[in-house]
């Protein structure tokens, strides 16, 4: 069972990535890397334990405010170095980290392939970061309506969180049969595939519901889409968990992905609609070319 954790925001997002990823390793995995933005993007992956992911980036550069990582559990290819997430887009400035099955990423890898992509993993993952990049660049879409376009020819389960290195200030989520969780903090927002990589940094939570997008940006905004491209309006849960507790493997109900609402270790408070801000107001009604196919 694979696990996602991600950061935007003032702080630096290496040690966050690392101490989440280590509050996720009960989940099992092979592998571990992270993503950082810095300028470019730095991304650092072993297999193995987030140990050897630490050993491996001693000396090097960890900086940057915005950054994603991962743990794997090997499902499409061996564990391997190359196999392990994040991975990158063909022309090296999308990077995307997934949990779940792409079912139909044959059928796409070969369109794909025949557009020039070639791929360096065995991975549905990097099909599906692939599928984005063409997107994007074909029809010049924003990162979100690239993604959110992608999603709707994708056939299976996913939590995925893309950044893009020519949008530095932005982060984008999504999920449909694999939990997703967004922290709001203090001009920064965290996610992560449970609430445990994020209770000791705010208790203020989201979890994203299935074909719902999340577009997070550095300045504290955040907007929630679904896949059919309709603005919703999210639900802040404040967890009363205490990270003591935590420590002591002591884990929320929500942290498996629970969608209850009167669970003890949160609350609920609407967000106004008022809160939201439109990032990118004309790039959400873009079409797919003719080219993809539908799946």
């Amino acid at each position: 069972m694979c696990g996602i954790v991600a950061y935007i925001g003032q702080r630096e997002a290496y040690p966050i990535l690392i101490k989440g990823l280590q509050r996720l390793e009960y989940r099992g995995y092979d592998s571990a890397g992270v993503a950082l933005l810095n300028g470019g993007m730095h991304i650092y992956k072993r297999q193995g334990k987030v140990s050897d992911l630490i050993d491996y980036t001693d000396g090097r550069d960890k900086s940057g405010q915005v950054g994603i990582g991962h743990t794997r559990w090997a499902t499409h290819g061996q564990p391997n170095h190359i196999n392990a997430h994040p991975h990158t887009s063909g022309n090296g400035h999308l990077t995307l980290v997934h949990n779940g099955i792409i079912e139909n990423y044959a059928l796409l890898k070969k369109a794909l392939e025949k557009l020039g992509h070639s791929f360096q993993s065995e991975t549905d993952t990097e099909v599906l970061v692939h599928l984005i990049e063409e997107l994007q660049s074909r029809d010049a879409l924003s990162l979100e309506e690239a993604v959110r376009v992608a999603l709707s020819r994708v056939i299976g389960a996913y939590a995925i969180v893309v950044i893009d290195e020519r949008e530095p200030g932005k982060l984008v989520a999504a999920r449909k049969g694999s939990p997703l969780v967004l922290g709001i903090g203090d001009d920064e927002f965290l996610v992560a595939s449970d609430a445990t990589p994020i209770i000791e940094h705010t208790k203020r939570v989201v979890y994203l519901k299935d074909e719902e997008i999340a577009v997070l940006s550095r300045d504290g905004y955040m907007q929630i889409k679904t896949i059919g491209n309709e603005v919703q309006t999210p639900y802040i849960q404040e967890l009363t968990l205490e990270i003591e507790r935590l420590e002591k493997g002591v884990r929320p109900l929500h942290a498996q992905g629970d969608s209850r609402t009167d669970h003890n270790d949160c609350r609920l408070h609407a967000w106004s609609t008022e809160c939201h801000r439109r990032l990118d107001p004309t790039g959400w009604c873009r079409r797919i070319p003719e080219s993809i196919p539908a799946g």
